[in-house]
């Protein structure tokens, strides 16, 4: 089952003295906080809306202003929060793009039946992903390339490897 929330950032500290808070974007698009007019707060197992009155960015951070947080002191007490979106309310993501919270604990297996291990990680260097995966031969990194990567279901927690081109691109564990 997927997660009904999609965690988008991180409240680093309270900027200035009228409640505003610094935020460090954990998304591939931080524009998407321009126009963010609610946010969730993970408390006590569930999801807490909050309103968001105003926001703007700044280089790579955002800053936001919370409904009933108009001080110093109340956003002090949010730093190191997670800021949450539900799902419904996401960036829409193209044909064959997943959320990285939806990779991570796939299970990966090659056309030739091998056990590959679970992706604990993706790494962004910059142009194709790398995926992580852990299992019986220890860490395998595997860019994802389409023609490496054949199929992903997140909702059965799955992906796909095409054994001839793994052996190729990926780089396995030395140990």
């Amino acid at each position: 089952m997927l997660d009904a929330y999609l965690m988008i950032g991180e409240v680093l500290k309270p900027q200035g003295v009228r409640g505003e808070v610094k935020v460090r974007p954990d998304t591939s698009d931080p524009a998407r906080f321009e126009n963010l007019s609610r946010v969730f707060l993970a408390r006590e197992g569930a999801y807490v809306p909050r309103e968001v009155e105003s926001s703007r960015l700044s280089g790579d951070m955002a800053y936001l202003k919370l409904a009933g947080v108009d001080d110093r002191g109340a956003a002090e007490k949010l730093r190191g929060e997670f800021l949450y979106i539900d799902r419904e309310n996401a960036l829409e993501l193209g044909e064959d793009e997943n959320f990285i919270v939806d990779l991570i604990g796939c299970r990966a297996t090659d056309t030739g039946g091998r056990e590959i291990g679970t992706l604990t990680d993706v790494m962004q260097p910059g142009g194709n992903d790398v995926y992580v995966f852990q299992g019986p031969l220890g860490e395998v990194l595997v860019p994802a390339l389409k023609s490496v990567v054949l199929r992903v279901d997140v909702r059965e927690k799955t992906i796909l490897l095409d054994a001839k081109r793994l052996g190729e691109v990926a780089v396995f564990d030395e140990d």
